[in-house]
């Protein structure tokens, strides 16, 4: 056996049982896709090669739908999303994002973006559109968005907060010291300040962030992060292992066995977070659906 092939045997042989993704493709998952083409529509679901895919198109019925086109100005060294020079602007896409979640009876509907760092507002004005078309086409609908940091102008996040959807979320995506390795042009204390302005301006509205391991990052590091997020009144958090989706992505440092994810867990409710998901294959919008429930009911407590 040659040595390059045994290195990618090896390789395989590395990646942990609790890994392994069970592929589900019964008529919900063939509906959604249908209407995803058929309206036009993008998702981090499939842009991003989401490892949930499947679980959340063919059981849960969810999806998460990803506006302003389908290529990012930034290229982070950990996603799969095509990088480039974006398309225009589709000023009818809101409309059609709100006719697929009404379709679709969403109880919950996840919206995020690639970064238009080409745009002056970030893509702002389309996000908080998005929200308001859903709003008038299904009223008992929940909606978290997921931005970008918008270049860390401050106006075009209070023009997404003033659309008043139901959850905020931002990534933080890795600790302080992996930051400028992992992320393009985003800066760990710029997520943190997106994450304090969107509580100050509308403090009834919680707000979550994720964070993705396997990077080499330390427990401590990962510790500080929660911390840094609590610090900045940050409700909910999920935490994921990093898989690497191409060759010229970053490489997994580790695999976190789903012992450590649970204690990452307890670790992260013994803080303050009202919700957290932890797990191997936990993304940001993993069981979003429960996660707006789950600060729902502590604000009612809390009330």
């Amino acid at each position: 056996m040659e040595l390059n092939q045994m290195a990618k045997k090896e390789e395989y042989l590395r990646k942990p049982e609790w890994l392994k993704i069970k592929l589900n493709t019964n008529e919900n998952y063939t509906d959604l896709k249908k209407l995803m083409r058929e309206k036009n529509l993008n998702t981090v679901c499939e842009e991003a090669k989401c490892p949930n895919i499947h679980e959340c198109w063919a059981v849960r019925r969810t999806a998460t739908f990803m506006i302003l086109g389908a290529v990012c100005t930034r290229a982070c060294r950990f996603c799969a999303v095509k990088t480039g020079l974006p398309t225009e602007l589709d000023l009818a896409e809101p409309e059609r994002v709100a006719d697929s979640v009404a379709l679709m009876n969403l109880k919950h509907a996840v919206v995020t973006a690639v970064a238009r760092d080409d745009l002056k507002d970030g893509g702002a004005e389309v996000f908080a559109e998005t929200v308001r078309a859903i709003r008038r086409k299904s009223p008992f609908t929940t909606i978290e968005v997921l931005p970008s940091d918008m270049g860390g102008d401050y106006d075009n996040l209070k023009m997404l907060m003033d659309a008043k959807p139901d959850i905020l979320n931002h990534n933080i995506e890795t600790v302080r010291e992996l930051t400028p390795r992992v992320r393009a042009r985003a800066k760990y204390e710029r997520s943190l300040e997106v994450l304090k302005r969107a509580k100050e301006m509308q403090p009834q509205i919680p707000t979550k962030s994720s964070l993705m391991i396997g990077l080499g990052e330390t427990k401590e590091q990962i510790i500080e992060t929660m911390d840094d997020l609590r610090a900045n009144d940050v409700d909910i958090m999920t935490i994921g292992q990093y898989l690497q989706p191409t060759k010229k992505h970053l490489k997994v440092q580790k695999y976190y066995h789903p012992d450590e994810f649970a204690e990452l867990r307890e670790i992260a409710l013994s803080k303050g977070f009202s919700h957290c998901e932890a797990g191997p294959l936990v993304r940001s919008s993993y069981h979003a659906d429960e996660q707006v429930n789950a600060a729902a009911k502590q604000r009612q407590a809390q009330a």
